[in-house]
Formats: C-alpha cells, sequence, structure tokens
C-alpha cells in the first residue's frame, strides 16, 4: 500500500537541501569509493521501471502485460505495458481520471485489475470516503485495460467503519468463481489487521457472499500490520504472499502463507520470503507490494516496490522465483 512521506523522509529532503545549498562554499573531490561504488540498495538493481511506481499490479491481456500503479505523477492509477516483464513503456494517460464527490482526492492507491469477461474490466482501487471518513475500497470498469476507468455505484464496494476501513484489493479464481481479498485498516485506529475475503459476482461489482478472516499481524517480523494480499490458488490448496510491517523503511518485507483450503488453518512461514537484508542488504529498502507474473518464457517473477537509496520514491522491480516444497522461492541468489 502507500501513504504520504513520513516525517522523517521530510526531515530527509530538508537536510539534503540544505547541503546542495551549501555545496558551493567550499570545493571538494569525490572520494575513490563514490567513483567506484554504487549506493546501498542500487546495486545488483531488478528495477525494471525506474519512476515512482509503487503497489504494482500485474494484468496480462494477450501478449500485453499491464502494471497499474498507485497515485503519482499527477494521475489517480498510473499504467504501463510490457510484453516480457522486464521492459516497460508508462503511459501517458491516468487510467482513472475522474472520482466522484464522495470520494476525497488526493489519495488512491493499490490498484487491481481484473479481467470479468472478454473485454470487460474491472479497476478495485483504494481511496478516501468522504462519510465515513476512511480508507475503503472502490471498483470501476472500462472496456479497455488501460482505461480510462469509470467509478461504478454510488458508493464503496468494501467499506467496514468498525474496522478502520478497508485497503488493498486483489482478486483470484477458485472453481466457484471470482474472489476479492483485501485487509482491514485497523492499524489507522489500534485494531487488528486482517486479510479476508468474500466471494464476487460474475460482473465483479458486487460481494456474493460473507467474509471469511484469513491471517492477521502475530508474528514480532510483521509488525502492527499485515497487508497487500495476493491469493494463489496452488496443488488443490492457496498460497497468501503479503506485505508486513511499517512501508516507509527497512522494516517493510513480504511474507507467505499456506492452507489446504481458504477457511484454513492457514501456517504461516516462520520468517519473511523478502526483506530488505535479502542478497545482503544491498539490493532493496522495503520491499512490498506484490504480485507474482509468469513471463513468455514460463519464468515465474515476483513484481513489487521498494525504495530509491535515498528513501524519496518507490520504483517497481522483478525478482525470478519458483515453488519448492516450502512455497515460493527467490532464484537469483
Amino acid at each position: 500500500m502507500s501513504r504520504p512521506l513520513p516525517g522523517r523522509l521530510l526531515a530527509l529532503l530538508a537536510v539534503a537541501a540544505l547541503a546542495a545549498a551549501t555545496a558551493g562554499c567550499a570545493p571538494s573531490e569525490p572520494s575513490e569509493a563514490s567513483e567506484t561504488e554504487p549506493p546501498a540498495a542500487e546495486q545488483n538493481s531488478t528495477r525494471v521501471l525506474d519512476e515512482e511506481f509503487a503497489d504494482p499490479d500485474i494484468l496480462q491481456v494477450g501478449d500485453t502485460y499491464y502494471a497499474y500503479a498507485t497515485e503519482g505523477n499527477r494521475k489517480n492509477v498510473q499504467v504501463a505495458t510490457s510484453t516480457d516483464l522486464l521492459e516497460w513503456e508508462q503511459l501517458d494517460a491516468d487510467a482513472l481520471p475522474e472520482l466522484p464527490s464522495w470520494i476525497i482526492p488526493g489519495k488512491t492507491w493499490a490498484p487491481e485489475v481484473t479481467e470479468v469477461a472478454e473485454g470487460q474490466f474491472v479497476l478495485y482501487f483504494t481511496s478516501t470516503n468522504f462519510d465515513p471518513t476512511v480508507q475503503c475500497i472502490g471498483v470501476a470498469t472500462a472496456t479497455d485495460p488501460a482505461g480510462p476507468f469509470t467509478v461504478a455505484g454510488d458508493a464503496m464496494l468494501v467499506c467496514p467503519e468498525d474496522e478502520g476501513g478497508a485497503i488493498d484489493a486483489s482478486t483470484f479464481v477458485t472453481d466457484e468463481g471470482l474472489n476479492l481479498v483485501w485487509k482491514n485498516d485497523g492499524n489507522c485506529c489500534d485494531k487488528d489487521t486482517w486479510i479476508q475475503t468474500a466471494p464476487l459476482t460474475a460482473d465483479g461489482l458486487s460481494l456474493a457472499g460473507p467474509t471469511q478472516k484469513l491471517i492477521k499481524q502475530d508474528l514480532p517480523w510483521e509488525g502492527n500490520l499485515v497487508e497487500a494480499p495476493t491469493v494463489v490458488p496452488r496443488d488443490g490448496g492457496y498460497v497468501l504472499l503479503y506485505s508486513s510491517n511499517d512501508y516507509g523503511g527497512r522494516s517493510y518485507n513480504v511474507g507467505q502463507a499456506s492452507a489446504p483450503a481458504l477457511e484454513g488453518p492457514w501456517e504461516k512461514a516462520p520468517e519473511p520470503f523478502l526483506t530488505s537484508d535479502s542478497f545482503g542488504g544491498d539490493r532493496y529498502i522495503g520491499p512490498g507490494g506484490q504480485d507474482l507474473a509468469t513471463a513468455p518464457d514460463g519464468q515465474a517473477y515476483l513484481l513489487f516496490h521498494s525504495w530509491d537509496a535515498a528513501v524519496t520514491y518507490r520504483s517497481m522491480h522483478a525478482e525470478p522465483v519458483e515453488w519448492t516444497g516450502t512455497g515460493l522461492t527467490l532464484t537469483d541468489s
């Protein structure tokens, strides 16, 4: 998920501005290290889109992959396209250019796009509801995967005020049909954060059954939240990829859990799958907001965001992964 920059990041930017303003007072020579070593989290980079492009969601339509991201570059929902998951072109248009009066603009993030029928696309997005004023999940439709999408209905799709709201929607398909999965925004107000799911109608515009809770934050490395769920049907059961902890720095990470059925029991991996310390700690800062996709050559990739070395923006990265007996495993070690 995505939120405005924390105060400490604004302080860092102020320090950087002061340094730039005084840089001309005395000449300086670059050190040998600065000429030969890239900064931390920039070595061995797997960045595939060097732009502000947080919380990527991937959709394949024919031979084209579409990536959707949290607001940025003056767009509510950003879109990029690729034919191989590694080379991306960002589109100029905003996929969700208009918001209705019952949505407070300025905080639109964590998009998910699903093709519910041939040529029929549904966008699920997080934004701030006007009344009650909590973050909730809205829904919009389009006939082109690049948009423009138009918000459907006259209210949010999922908006549980008593749970702090709802964010980070994604979808998955079972034998029974399409399902929505999300996280209640409990960390906004000292509540538990549950990743939960409910079936959708065939058109994707309404919930079609009761909500079922899957997992909540209960491990030390998860901090006070779990979020950004990705449910993958696998070997007759399910694997759940999720992000946890503070999105604004190095503690953000990606964990995974598995279950033989949606109703559980869910078993979490004891340690996170991807962290800032992966690959010796020199590649990523706060990786998360993940999605899973398969390239034309059959290689599976985890696509996610990570902060740049100065912790000022989050770009999109791709790591090759494979399935093993313990779940999803990074293959580039």
